[in-house]
């Protein structure tokens, strides 16, 4: 069949039926979004339940995830409006009450992660700087502000610089992954074949379904994801976000799934402890444990990478929805809302990454329930509720996608509370 193509204004492509370049683009910006800082503690968080239990997760990994953002980006695409982003969504769906309280919890469920990459970047920063480069620390004050403004300006340089540094920041991501995966064989052994008890065994991967969940979120980005693929390729907007969707989780689960496996064979139950109560990340104390050169170098390469990406695209879905959120809570003008709530999240991240507050593990466990909630939950309930999305009723992915959000906020909630 002869591929067609439409064109509008600037030849931005409306009906295209095979992968170019925007495509591409924004595969790897989803992507970055989605391997953060959080990556380098996933072999240790998932490691010390078994090695069963993680065969299962990895098996589940990819519908957990494909499902779960195809569902969101539904609900998003599903609105009357064709400019709609998530706050108007939710609104339209769920009504006015519904649908403000529903956009501030995805805010506060975003905006802590921004405050916990600020911290992070500054502090992975200025240890390469005295560690790695031998260098005098710089002013906490002043190297936060510059990487937390370096950062927000290039969100600011608009969506084809954001392609492109996610495009620069990404590959490398990747390549480095795998090198290390492979570079670990040397160091595997063999696990523990041992089958655990039945209950041992479920209610180690009930607590490990939020730990997947929010490995491969990239939830943040995909109310603009899917926004700018309805505007690029119009009534094609549905198929062509799945598409991305489906490559970039496979990407994801490939790179990711090999660096988890490879680090976990590579470490004993013992050093997975150990280094769980150091509290460091698997890369840094790989190089501790295996006093190597290579691991010590690439680790800062790795954190600075992988949080500068998710950052990004974090950012994406927080100036988002605080926009949409101030335009209809103080009737601002979209640009005056829009420089207003960038002020606002720059002072606010600056001031979490000058401060380096101990507090922002519990903030991020805090907001895990709402992502956890907005992903999963709100989607597949709305599709019960909306016409648009009717058609998706008697799907089985639905019911999937449901009941890992149930089991992933039970999980969160009972170990909070436990």
């Amino acid at each position: 069949m002869k591929e067609t193509q439409e064109t509008v204004d600037f030849g931005v492509s409306t009906t295209q039926t095979g992968w170019n370049k925007h495509d591409t683009h924004w595969l790897l910006s989803l992507f970055g979004t989605a391997v953060g800082a959080g990556i380098l503690f996933l072999p240790i968080n998932i490691g010390l339940g078994g090695f069963w239990p993680l065969v299962l997760m990895a098996l589940l990994a990819f519908p957990m995830t494909y499902l779960a953002h195809r569902g969101l980006a539904r609900f998003v695409l599903s609105s009357k409006r064709s400019d709609a982003d998530f706050t108007d969504v939710v609104e339209e769906h769920f009504g006015t009450r519904g649908g403000r309280l529903i956009s501030l919890l995805y805010f506060l469920s975003i905006f802590p992660i921004l405050l916990i990459y600020g911290v992070g970047i500054t502090n992975t920063v200025d240890s390469f700087l005295v560690n790695q480069a031998q260098m005098v620390s710089p002013p906490r004050t002043l190297l936060s502000g510059v990487l937390v403004f370096s950062l927000i300006a290039i969100m600011l340089g608009g969506e084809k610089i954001m392609l492109r540094a996610f495009a620069v920041m990404v590959y490398p991501l990747a390549a480095i992954l795998a090198a290390l995966s492979l570079y670990l064989i040397p160091y595997w052994s063999m696990p523990s074949l041992a089958i655990p008890a039945a209950a041992d065994f479920l209610q180690t991967v009930w607590l490990a379904v939020p730990v997947v969940v929010f490995s491969f979120s990239h939830a943040a980005a995909i109310s603009s994801f899917a926004n700018i693929q309805r505007r690029h390729y119009r009534k094609q907007a549905v198929v062509k976000s799945e598409q991305i969707l489906k490559r970039t989780s496979v990407m994801l689960i490939a790179f990711v799934l090999m660096f988890v496996f490879s680090c976990i064979l590579a470490l004993s139950p013992q050093q997975l402890l150990e280094a769980k109560a150091q509290n460091v990340s698997v890369l840094s104390y790989l190089a501790n444990a295996t006093n190597n050169p290579f691991i010590a170098t690439l680790g800062p390469l790795v954190a600075f990478v992988a949080i500068t990406s998710s950052f990004l695209g974090h950012f994406l879905g927080a100036r988002e929805s605080l926009n949409g959120l101030l335009t209809k809570y103080t009737k601002l003008p979209l640009a005056v809302a829009d420089k207003l709530g960038i002020a606002l999240m720059f002072i606010a991240i600056w001031f979490a990454a000058v401060m380096n507050p101990s507090i922002l593990g519990m903030m991020e466990a805090l907001s895990g329930p709402v992502i956890a909630m907005i992903l999963f939950i709100m989607p597949m309930l709305a599709v019960f509720k909306v016409d648009a999305l009717r058609n998706y009723r008697k799907h089985l992915g639905t019911y999937f996608v449901l009941l890992v959000g149930m089991l992933a906020v039970s999980a969160l909630l009972f170990s909070l509370l436990g």
